[in-house]
This record gives C-alpha cells, structure tokens and sequence, in this order.
C-alpha cells in the first residue's frame, strides 16, 4: 500500500524527507503542512550504511547527487564518498566527504583564459595559482557520525557535517530505544533543516524534541505523543516571500495524536516465499525481486484520525517588517492559537499485477490515495467558498484535498520505473483550480539478496534535486 503513516508522522518534528541540502541526506518536513509524496519520504537507512553499501556499486565508491548550493558558483552537482568506516560489535564510526566539481573547474578555466598563449606560461607561479583553488574549502564538506549500542533495544547516534561554504557546523543527537509495544526517540539538532510544501527551506537555530510513538496494532488502532522544543528564528535558505511557518517559530509545543487504519481486500492470489521454475540447468528457486510485492492484489485502504496540541510561548510571527529611520515597524503579524486540534483522514485504492519475479511484464502496480490534511481548515474553505468570502483561502496549505498518484512499472528484471504526482484539488496563490503540486521520477533496481532492498535514484522537477539512495522494506 502507499504509506498511511505519513498522515500521523506529519503533524510531529521527525518526518523525514530525502534531501541532497545535507549530508545526511534528509530533511524533516515542516509540522501541520500537506503530506509529503511517498516517493519523498527519507530512507530509514542512515546515509552512512548507504554509502557504505553503495560504493561497492560504483568506481571508487563515489556515489552522485544533485541538489543547489548555498552559493552558485559552487554549482547542483556533487560527489559523495565513505572516506572511514572502523567498527565494533557495538560501536561503529563513519566519515563522510562531498566534493563540488563546478567552482574547481571553473576557477581553473579562468586561470587558463587569462594566459594570451603558452609562451606566458611561467613555472611556477602559474602552477602555485591553480594550486590555490585545490585547497580552497568551499567546495568540500566533511560529515562524521557515529553510534553507540547501550543495549540490544537502545542506541545513542551522534553526528556532525561542516560545509565549506557555509560557517558554524550542523550538529544532532539522537537516542533511540525499542520498548515491545512502542518507540521512544529523543531527538536534538543545532540547526535543523526543515522543507515546507513548496520545496522551500528553513534552518531552524535549535530543534529539541520527545516522542513516543506506539506500534500499529492487529485492530488497526495507533497514537503517538510528543513534546517539542523551537528556539531561535527560522533562517530561509532559498525561500523567496521570506515568511516563516509558524510551526517552526519559537516555543514549546506538546502533542498527541491517534489513529485508526483499515484495509479490505477485493482480491489476492497469495504466492509462496520460494517458488520452484523449470530451467535448461533443471530447477531452481527464483523467488521475487520484493518480497512485498510478490502478490498480484486489488484493495482499499484508509486511515483517520486526529490530532491536538498546545502552544507555550512565541505565539506571535511578523510576516513583514518596514523600516522607517533608524526603526523597524511590524506591518502584520500571525498569531498562532496556544491550543488547537484537527481531524485527517486518507483513503488509498492498490491495484497490482504481477509477482515481480520474471524478466519481463510481471510487475504493474497504481496506488491512487486522497488526503485531507486538515479536516477544519477544509471545512472552512467550503464555507468561505459557499459565502464567496474575500479571504484568501490558499493561505492555509491544508485547506485543500491532495491527489497522489504512484505508477510503478517493470522495465527488465529487477529494474522499475516509477512516477509519484501530487495534484491539489483547489486553489493555490498564482493558480486556479486542480493543478500539480509536486512529481518525482525514479528508477529503482531491487536487491534479492535484501528480500526487500533497492536502489533508488530520483529526480524532482520542481526542486531541481537528485539523489541515490538506498531503501529497506519501504515503497
């Protein structure tokens, strides 16, 4: 099925997305906005087991990505490599590197178009001056992670990235613990990047949170509780209205949410695990690619629930500041309400054909889902539409169902080519009506020898942002 838990994972502080703006790879997705696509979602695998992995793939194990700089000149494309990997049964230390190719390039370019001819060429003062542009730092970035087994349930990760063109250092801790009936994670970043629903980003100075979270019951029944912690003003890193989410202003914030998901079976051939075929060489066991795809299936799926909060402190945001001498006027501001609860909802239709296990023609696959994020701020954009009320009622993202469509599709062997889509139904600032909000296309290659492993490499249009990464036991 596409993934249901987005639609309670969303309102908290640790959704991820993939994201090539770190060296993590993931970014979180700013609370209380619009679902991310399916295709979006972050890896549960940490970009150094994936590089790790990864690199075994490509020469000298350096591994691509596109994803605009903090400066232009550096250029999208970048090169990422596992640089130390040392471990122990229960501690294990990675050291990441990414280089930009384009500034190096560049700057040696323009050293060579300043020379009339070759007869200029000295040694070697010309030599030290493109040597000069090898030890500049901005083009390098450096990560280090590492963790700790306290014991066989609980784990502390500990990680630090510097940027070269950027000053200061991302830091983040992160202690994990697996109870038998729930999830406890105490998560801290200095800064934190988060992705609103426009492709946007914003660097929150302090992000501290506390979740526990419990596991999906036979009956379908979850909740989850969470406190969390803002301190400083988000920073836009490529916004253009330079206008804060309120969910990321100053303050603390406690949540709860709960939710109740079903799913119906239409039709469903079950397969086995192991399944025997006839070859020149006699039989041999060829089980699928997936395992979680190896069943052609029909059904319906949903989820719903509901969600509240409450604000304490930084309930004010200015949206514009004028400035007049030496002062700085607030021309408005949001307020945002010290209590509040919501209800979502999200009903999914899958249709598979194929077990994913030939060459040829075995895998075709649409999952077709519909998302209201936020039951209230729907109702009211019906009514406002009902009263033909002047309110702009594009200013709440949620305000508006979201269509999400995946087509998967077998291209040879374990290689698929994927597409997710998400259409707004309503209306948005510059645009009337239905419209795509966001696409991403993918080729994803599966590992056997994983029973549910890919590698996935992925490109959006919208956000000019590439990636490869690898995935375990995820759509």
């Amino acid at each position: 099925m596409a993934s249901l838990r987005s639609a309670m994972d969303s309102s908290f502080w640790d959704q991820s997305v993939s994201s090539p703006q770190t060296l993590e790879g993931s970014a979180r997705v700013v609370p209380g906005q619009t679902f991310p696509l399916d295709g979006a979602r972050g890896s549960r695998a940490l970009r150094t087991q994936q590089l790790s992995l990864l690199g075994n793939g490509f020469p000298l194990g350096i591994i691509p990505s596109y994803g605009p700089a903090a400066l232009k000149e550096l250029g999208s494309f970048s090169l990422q490599t596992m640089l130390l990997k040392p471990e122990t049964p229960r501690w294990w230390l990675g050291l990441v590197g990414q280089f930009r190719p384009k500034k190096l390039i560049s700057s040696i370019k323009d050293e060579l178009s300043r020379l009339s001819s070759f007869d200029d060429l000295e040694f070697p003062g010309f030599f030290q001056d493109v040597a000069k542009h090898f030890i500049d730092k901005s083009p390098f970035s450096l990560g280090l992670w590492s963790q700790f087994s306290l014991t066989p349930s609980a784990s502390v990760l500990l990680s630090t990235e510097a940027h070269g063109e950027k000053k200061g250092r991302r830091h983040k801790l992160m202690l994990y613990d697996q109870l038998p009936l729930h999830d406890i994670t105490l998560e801290a970043a200095w800064p934190e990047l988060f992705r609103d629903h426009k492709g946007q980003y914003w660097e929150v100075p302090e992000s501290i949170s506390l979740d526990l979270s419990s596991l999906i019951s036979d009956s379908g029944f979850r909740y989850r509780f969470g406190l969390h912690k803002n301190s400083g003003h988000p920073q836009a890193l490529n916004a253009t209205n330079g206008e804060a989410p309120l969910t990321l202003m100053p303050g603390l914030c406690a949540k709860a949410a709960f939710s109740y998901e079903q799913s119906h079976d239409f039709w469903r051939k079950e397969e086995e695990e192991d399944v025997l075929v006839e070859t020149e060489q006699g039989t041999v066991v060829r089980p699928s690619y997936d395992v979680r795809l190896r069943e052609p299936f029909s059904a319906l799926s949903g989820i719903i629930g509901g969600t509240c909060a409450a604000w304490f402190g930084g309930r004010e945001s200015s949206v514009a500041v004028a400035s007049q001498g030496d002062e700085d006027i607030s021309v408005n501001a949001r307020k945002r309400s010290p209590l509040s609860a919501d209800l979502f909802g999200s009903l999914c239709y899958t249709y598979q054909q194929g077990n994913f296990r030939n060459l040829y023609h075995d895998l075709t696959r649409i999952d077709a889902r519909l998302d209201i994020c936020s039951a209230s701020a729907f109702a009211t954009s019906v009514l406002n539409g009902l009263k033909r009320s002047s309110v702009n009622r594009a200013e709440n993202p949620a305000s508006s169902p979201r269509f999400n469509l995946i087509l998967q599709q077998q291209v040879y062997g374990p290689i698929v080519c994927r597409v997710d889509s998400s259409v707004s139904l309503g209306s948005s600032p510059g645009r009337r009506g239905p419209h795509v909000e966001d696409f991403i296309f993918s080729l994803c290659y599966s590992l056997r020898v994983l029973a549910s492993g890919k590698v996935v490499a992925w490109y959006s249009p919208k956000r000019k942002e590439g990636m490869i990464e690898l995935r375990v036991f995820e759509f």
